[in-house]
């Protein structure tokens, strides 16, 4: 069984991805608290995380912390970082921290899920324009 936390402050990207990632062989967990993401890192081994980087406010990096967190307590999993409020230097630093791949939403789901497949993680997404989670 393969596991993914996705920890976003907008509900519909929680139902969202955990409707698209969810299958026969891959449990799929949702957090939109800091403090939910690291009790359930704590409780179970994720073989991805999907982590937006503000999870409060405007000025938040919490997604940023985590992805450090992540990287201190599990070093094998895999984080991708998604943000609305993208920039080449916030880039750079998640990829420094250790992030598997960095989205500026929206996203294309077709693209996120051969990201997802490159974590040894199966995921079924339809092929098809305009796939694109905001």
């Amino acid at each position: 069984m393969k596991r993914i936390l996705v920890v976003d402050d907008e509900p519909s990207i929680l139902l969202s991805l955990s409707h698209l990632l969810r299958g026969e062989n891959v449990a799929v967990i949702t957090s939109s608290k800091m403090e939910d993401a690291e009790e359930a890192l704590g409780t179970y081994y994720f073989d991805l995380v999907i982590a937006d980087i503000r999870l409060s406010g405007i000025y938040g990096i919490e997604g940023l912390e985590l992805l450090s967190y992540i990287k201190e307590l599990s070093p094998k999993t895999k984080v991708i970082i998604m943000t609305a409020y993208g920039s080449s230097e916030m880039r750079d630093i998640a990829y420094d921290r250790g992030a598997f791949h960095y989205y500026e939403k929206p996203i294309d789901l077709n693209d996120l899920a051969e990201k997802v497949k490159a974590c040894g993680i199966p995921v079924a997404i339809s092929k098809g324009g305009g796939n694109c989670l905001n």
